[in-house]
């Protein structure tokens, strides 16, 4: 019998996989198959996603080999690939789940459409999202670009239910070649992982016992906890919902059950709907301002500050606790997120697609759509534009959201015997203050690399000239 290839791109998971359950309808046996390629693209997995896929991978790969499969994994071009499969094994159909990337768009349409030619039954799914880009649009058929009234149009639409989890998979008599793990060389050469590996269980086992920790333990206070980065109370789903691990309508719908107020977390997840309906109706994002005024920005490139920055060294406390945990966990806390990407656009005039590159390269959850909405939000280029343009002051910010200083002491302990009335900033302090904490500014301790005040008078001139020439 004709058997059917399962191609996992990033839908890691055997639980509400459409894909793999409409294969296994289709009766005949299944052969599961992971491509990798090294691109050139500008938007290739960076260093800490690659990490993180090595391990989703394996994980993968027990749980397949747990149910009597396998998982094959070759590298090349995909179409090259498949196509390859097809000769070895017979197959008559290719199914799998779709992605919105402009680029693979593009791949996936010409695969598809390749295979037709040659008598391949090519089928693709909604996997990834609660609902399709196209499904929702206003009342002019145009697509969204503010969030609110998305979300008032999504909750119209309630999202279907998560399919079950596939424990039978049909096997071939015969198996086809398979590269070793390892020979994809996604693991850094130089072992800098050690925080990564204490801080996550990559894979859908790992995926599934984070969601349930995350509504018993943290949905109850979510809503006015998931600011504070000095506690844990978001989800810490990201990267598994980032490579399929688990899916959008498992949490969705985990979450809604709970018999608590999941309204804000919902919420949080169509956010995550919201940049992939901006990033499949607007391809151009990734690169290009959403709002094209701001193509006229006066950005500025400075190499110095922009080192200062990735490095956790700008002298604002808060700003350098969110870099380092970012470098150490390859994450970073939603709020600090926000507070980095203000103090990198409005505070040193350094453009977000440079920002956007840093993050893209060091976040295990780094994920085209919700990078893209992030960085133009924040910039205030993108899409839900405040009126007023968005500057975060990153003394008051760290007061008011790290208001012990837990967070900065954990990340930047050369800080950390300051008394609370100067954590967020050190430089208000006395001199016999500083030498108590043994804080040495200018030496072990940066000071501050910009006068937020003067950054900030400049940034809104900036604005105010481009929104005369819009």
């Amino acid at each position: 019998m004709a058997p059917t290839i399962l191609w996992f791109r990033r839908d890691l998971r055997l639980t509400d996989n459409s894909a793999l359950i409409d294969a296994v309808e289709r009766g005949e046996s299944i052969i599961p198959i992971y491509i990798h390629k090294e691109s050139e693209s500008r938007w290739s997995p960076g260093a800490a996603s690659r990490w993180w896929l090595h391990h989703s991978l394996q994980s993968l790969r027990e749980a397949l080999e747990a149910r009597g499969s396998r998982l094959i994994l070759r590298r090349g071009n995909a179409l090259d690939v498949l196509r390859s499969l097809i000769d070895d094994t017979g197959a008559e159909a290719v199914f799998w789940n779709r992605q919105y990337e402009p680029e693979t768009i593009k791949r996936d349409t010409q695969i598809k459409s390749a295979l037709k030619e040659q008598g391949i039954e090519p089928r693709s799914h909604n996997a990834a999202l609660l609902w399709e880009p196209w499904a929702i649009e206003t009342k002019q058929g145009k697509p969204y670009q503010v969030f609110t009234p998305f979300w008032k149009a999504c909750q119209s639409q309630a999202p279907s239910r998560p399919e079950r989890e596939v424990r039978k998979i049909p096997t071939p008599k015969d198996w086809p070649t398979s590269l070793h793990l390892e020979e994809l060389s996604l693991l850094p050469k130089i072992d800098w992982a050690a925080g990564f590996r204490a801080d996550w269980t990559p894979g859908e086992k790992g995926a599934k016992a984070q969601l349930r920790r995350f509504v018993r333990d943290s949905l109850e206070r979510y809503s006015d906890g998931r600011d504070r980065p000095d506690m844990r109370h978001t989800s810490r789903l990201s990267p598994h919902l980032a490579f399929g691990e688990i899916s959008p309508r498992h949490a969705y719908w985990e979450a809604r059950d709970a018999g608590q107020d999941a309204t804000k977390f919902l919420s949080e997840v169509a956010w995550r709907e919201f940049a992939y309906h901006l990033l499949y109706h607007f391809p151009e994002t990734t690169d290009q301002a959403l709002r094209p005024q701001f193509r006229e920005f006066p950005w500025a490139e400075d190499e110095k500050m922009l080192r200062a920055w990735q490095r956790g060294r700008t002298g604002y406390p808060i700003v350098d606790a969110g870099m380092r945990e970012l470098w150490h966990t390859g994450w970073m806390h939603n709020r600090v997120r926000m507070i980095v990407a203000s103090f990198l656009t409005k505070d040193l005039l350094i453009p977000w697609q440079r920002g956007a590159e840093w993050f893209w390269d060091t976040l295990v959850d780094a994920d085209l759509a919700n990078n893209t909405l992030g960085w133009q939000w924040t910039a205030g280029c993108g899409a839900d534009a405040a009126p007023y343009f968005r500057i975060f002051n990153p003394v008051s910010q760290g007061e008011r959201y790290d208001p012990d200083g837990a967070y900065v002491r954990r990340w930047v302990p050369e800080l950390r015997d300051l008394p609370k009335k100067y954590i967020h900033q050190p430089w208000a302090a006395s001199p016999g203050v500083l030498a108590q904490a043994n804080v040495k500014l200018g030496e072990n301790y940066p000071r501050p690399i910009v006068d937020h005040a003067k950054a900030r008078m400049e940034a809104l001139n900036a604005y105010e000239k481009i929104k005369k020439k819009s």
